[in-house]
């Protein structure tokens, strides 16, 4: 141990910056076991332990309460969270970073709405068992002049403060309001002391506490805010194809659920691939959803023929489902119309070109 730990104790201690303390008795720590005093590095490693106050542990029944923020449940037995590759391999670094204490925390999610960037916090939580609080950021703002920036040091010293900081996940969702500055042009100084608190609240961030943010307003940020986050992963990389394959996924997951459906994939794929634009997970789940479980029971197709019109706003026309490529089979279980109908209907559309 070196006389400048010492004299950064009693600053630190001074100071009451107990993050920074706490780091520098850990390097303390660590220097006496590099010495082989293991005894003396578990009794800084200990009173650090007691300096929580002997709290309970996280997963024992102990409610943390954390001011401006929301504990999420989250379900065990969640629904499926497709993804495109190339975005997936990139949240299984971030898992296994985390998982190996890699000493990168800050994580932000930038893309449109509904690419699943929540979600996948969510299910970054379920799968490293940690509990998830969710910060609404417009909560933050107040309307009293420099209150808010007051509220954001608030929640970083009690983030801080959290014992156990290892059994929790804090997510920052949709800091959009940062970025509002930039596309309102209104009350640039105030919410630039935000910004300011922001910074200083991320730079402060005990390295054993992950954080993540979402917006989906990205290109409007401080380019000084987005070098505070270790990572920024897009989630705009979607394909087409991506776009067939998780809509397919989705329709098994809730196809399950419901009697009397039966499942008709290509066809499926045909009626998602009508769409001009992508369709993002968010939007395809809540077609997908709402037309399986609205679909007539009486009819086994209904729910595709919902579909159809929800993402085409299209009556179900003969004459554009022919000029879609539709097979006959394939107008007649849309249509509900026999076989012979449908085929005669589209011969007399042939000749006629």
């Amino acid at each position: 141990m070196k006389k400048a730990n010492v004299l950064n104790l009693i600053r630190y201690h001074i100071e009451e910056n107990d993050i920074s303390f706490r780091k520098e008795a850990r390097i303390i720590a660590e220097e006496f076991y590099k010495m082989g005093d293991d005894e003396l590095a578990e009794y800084v490693l200990f009173m650090l332990r007691d300096a929580n106050h002997f709290v309970p542990q996280i997963d024992q029944e102990y409610d943390i309460q954390i001011p401006f923020t929301q504990k999420i449940e989250l379900e065990r037995n969640s629904e499926p969270l497709p993804l495109p590759q190339v975005i997936s391999e990139e949240i299984k670094g971030v898992i296994n970073a985390i998982s190996k204490n890699r000493k990168i925390n800050k994580f932000l999610f930038q893309g449109f709405p509904g690419t699943g960037k929540t979600e996948t916090v969510k299910q970054i939580a379920r799968i490293l068992n940690r509990n998830l609080f969710m910060v609404d950021f417009n909560n933050l703002i107040d309307s009293h002049l420099g209150q808010s920036s007051k509220n954001i040091a608030e929640l970083f010293q009690k983030i801080n403060q959290t014992p156990n900081p290892k059994k929790i996940i804090i997510c920052f969702d949709e800091i959009d309001a940062l970025a509002l500055d930039r596309t309102n042009k209104t009350d640039l100084r105030e919410m630039g002391r935000v910004t300011t608190a922001v910074f200083q609240g991320l730079d402060k961030l005990d390295t054993d506490i992950i954080v993540f943010a979402t917006t989906n307003l990205f290109k409007h940020f401080d380019k000084a805010l987005i070098r505070r986050f270790d990572l920024v992963i897009d989630f705009n990389r979607y394909t087409k194809k991506d776009m067939l394959d998780i809509a397919e996924i989705i329709l098994k997951h809730y196809i399950k659920k419901v009697d009397n459906i039966k499942s008709e994939l290509r066809l499926f794929r045909k009626i998602i691939s009508l769409s001009e634009e992508l369709i993002y997970p968010g939007d395809l789940k809540n077609i997908i959803k709402s037309s399986i479980y609205l679909s007539d029971y009486e009819d086994q197709y209904d729910y595709l023929k919902r579909i159809y019109k929800k993402i085409t706003d299209d009556k179900l026309d003969i004459r554009q489902l022919n000029e879609n490529n539709f097979t006959v089979r394939e107008i007649e279980i849309l249509k509900g119309l026999s076989k012979s109908s449908v085929a005669l209907k589209v011969k007399e559309l042939n000749s006629n070109e």
